[in-house]
């Protein structure tokens, strides 16, 4: 079986407004991005958005390879 941390610092999960603060973005821009298909992948956990850490960092990656105009 595979050891999973669920220690307090291990944070697998963001809100949007977690989010909005790492990339120094208003709320309604990652609320856009959501509705447009832009920003990085998202789940609904009940009535919550939340955003994988994993997803994240994927998307800020590709972010990295875009022409910067």
């Amino acid at each position: 079986m595979d050891s999973i941390e669920t220690s307090a610092g291990d944070q697998r999960h963001m809100t949007p407004q977690d989010l909005a603060l790492r990339l120094g973005v208003p709320l309604s821009s990652i609320y856009g991005w959501r509705s447009q298909h832009k920003g990085p992948r998202a789940m609904r956990i009940g009535k919550h958005v939340r955003y994988r850490i994993v997803d994240v960092l994927t998307w800020e990656q590709l972010q990295l390879d875009k022409d910067v105009a």
